[in-house]
């Protein structure tokens, strides 16, 4: 049976990987960001992870306003990255979970989710990013990936107990899996921030903390709050903490311990944060 070791929820702000690709870890800016990530890269040299499942939201890469599903699953063989203006050098491709991938999907389906099936797909900086920073010196990823992309940016969106279910259903598949994986589960985008309009900047460091001191043992609490009343809490952006609960909910039930969480002030705009929870499941072995 495959292995869930646990979860890395964190920003993709695309103005990280401009500031990889010029090699400014170290800048007095993006120093305390990028020294938060020394923890997340011990504990995954620790776990050693085999697949990503990676919770998060397009940018116009495949889908645009004209076309918004509301869930995608990939079911590719690989993933290209590509730029989607922000000038960040193009990633390595990232190979796919594909067997997994249709096992997710036939279990989606049966739980009552109707999806997208993507058998072509690009990552934007929305994986990339988490990846570079997850393993910023890899020639080749070393895991595969089943990516999950929720609508964070056309209304309608999915409200936050739909995405704390989808993550769950998923978590379902995961454990009627045949296969002996080890599964890091992702989730990546926000906290909270804005880009755009009169409130463009706006961050809230109480509704932030709030998710954070809440997804490892009340995910529940963070769907107190409708998909709007993210909206107004955290930003038009700052809804992306939609992947987030969707990756809690891909833990299950299972004790969790926080392994490492950072949040920081700002990175573009953006209360950027990462939070690493570790299943308590028997120990690793090769």
């Amino acid at each position: 049976m495959a292995q869930i070791v646990g979860s890395i929820c964190t920003s993709h702000v695309p103005a990280i990987g401009n500031a990889i690709a010029r090699g400014l870890q170290n800048d007095p800016y993006w120093k305390p960001f990028f020294d938060g990530f020394a923890p997340v890269r011990q504990w995954l040299d620790r776990v050693r992870p085999d697949v990503v499942v990676a919770f998060y939201n397009d940018h116009g890469l495949n889908f645009f306003l004209d076309k918004m599903p509301t869930f995608a699953v990939g079911a590719a063989p690989a993933y290209s990255n590509d730029d989607e203006g922000w000038g960040i050098p193009v990633s390595i491709p990232v190979d796919g979970a594909q067997a997994l991938s249709w096992h997710v999907i036939e279990a989606l389906v049966s739980s009552d989710f109707d999806i997208t099936m993507c058998q072509e797909m690009l990552l934007d900086h929305a994986v990339m990013v988490p990846f570079q920073l997850c393993w910023p010196s890899a020639q080749t990823w070393p895991v595969r990936i089943v990516p999950i992309a929720i609508n964070t940016v056309q209304h309608p969106l999915p409200n936050p107990q739909r995405c704390l279910a989808l993550g769950r259903a998923v978590n379902r598949a995961l454990r009627s899996w045949a296969g002996g994986e080890r599964i890091v589960v992702m989730g990546t985008g926000g906290l909270s921030h804005q880009l755009e309009g009169r409130r463009a900047g706006h961050i809230n460091k109480d509704y932030d903390r709030f998710c954070l001191d809440n997804l490892k043992d009340h995910p529940e609490a963070l769907t107190s709050h409708s998909t709007l009343d993210i909206v107004e809490l955290a930003g038009s952006q700052g809804v992306e903490v939609l992947n987030w609960i969707a990756a809690r909910g891909a833990l299950g039930d299972t004790a969790l311990s926080e392994v490492t969480r950072t949040y920081h002030i700002p990175i573009s705009n953006t209360a950027a944060a990462v939070q690493v929870l570790e299943t308590r499941e028997p120990a690793y072995s090769r």
